[in-house]
């Protein structure tokens, strides 16, 4: 067994929410390491099946090791492909799905990964090591205007020229390969520590961008007519305003069709004594909506 730690962030709430028919078909739209789907088979019948999306091969393999239940069918794709899955396997509609926008703590943790500050490693952030875009790719050959608007839009970094400058200055003496030059370069920049590290912004600006988050949320939402059958619900945990503002929004318009309506009007977050548990659910917000 591979010893990550991974803590599945309000698994009960959101099987209390999305789990209607005890024997129906549901997606987990990012699989991660499985830890909501291992909850969910446990509330589901023998006759359930959980399809899970992930964009990560190395995490699929994890997850399917885990939870090892042949209720569980594995998909090396994007969420936002789940409708043409569907088609090919002749379902015409699942009665609930969870799309997890957060990191597992795998990729966090992994420093070959290079999403976090906190270990060195290649500077690299796909979700999908066969994509072709890496963070090094984007720091070492994109433009200043490109890297100051990544910056601004997906980092609301308010030291967004100034960052992209020193990039552009660093570059020009050595190739910028490593999360550690990274980091050592936004902290030339940004000076002092307040709640979160200088670079953190910058390191979210540049995940988003590598795998077109907000660009795949932005999708999904547009999808979810496809993927649910009527009376099935979406559930989508987000980390960070960006995307939460995005799915509430989204969710506003789906609910003017008069097609959708909103199961929690205002978002759940995780209780006082979850977060004291794991650390990393402070930020997660739900939003779970109904097809009518």
């Amino acid at each position: 067994m591979t010893n990550w730690v991974h803590i599945p962030i309000l698994a009960n709430e959101i099987a209390d929410l999305i789990l209607t028919r005890p024997n129906g078909i549901y997606i987990d739209g990012t699989l991660g390491l499985g830890g909501h789907t291992k909850l969910f088979l446990s509330r589901l019948s023998p006759q359930a099946r959980i399809i899970g999306f992930d964009k990560d091969e190395e995490a699929l393999a994890i997850a399917k090791e885990r939870v090892s239940d042949p209720r569980l069918t594995t998909v090396h794709a994007s969420y936002t492909q789940a409708p043409e899955f569907l088609q090919q396997a002749d379902i015409s509609g699942v009665d609930g799905a969870l799309f997890d926008l957060g990191l597992s703590s795998y990729q966090l943790d992994n420093p070959i990964r290079g999403f976090s500050l906190l270990r060195d490693g290649p500077l690299d952030m796909r979700f999908d090591l066969s994509a072709s875009l890496t963070a090094q790719d984007i720091v070492n050959e994109w433009g200043l205007a490109d890297l100051e608007r990544i910056l601004v839009d997906y980092g609301e970094e308010h030291n967004a020229h100034a960052i992209a400058m020193a990039i552009m200055a660093a570059r020009r003496q050595n190739r910028i390969c490593t999360t550690f030059q990274l980091k050592n370069i936004v902290e030339e920049v940004v000076h002092g520590r307040g709640k979160i590290h200088p670079a953190t912004q910058t390191f979210q600006a540049l995940r988003i961008a590598v795998n077109d988050e907000l660009g795949n949320v932005e999708k999904i939402t547009g999808l979810l007519d496809k993927i649910l059958k009527s009376g099935g619900r979406a559930a989508i945990l987000t980390f960070h305003s960006l995307e939460d503002r995005l799915v509430k929004n989204r969710f506003k318009e789906l609910v003017q069709t008069h097609h959708w309506k909103l199961i929690n009007k205002h978002v759940i977050v995780p209780s006082y004594d979850e977060i004291r548990q794991n650390s990393r659910a402070r930020s997660a917000k739900l939003r779970v909506i109904e097809k009518c």
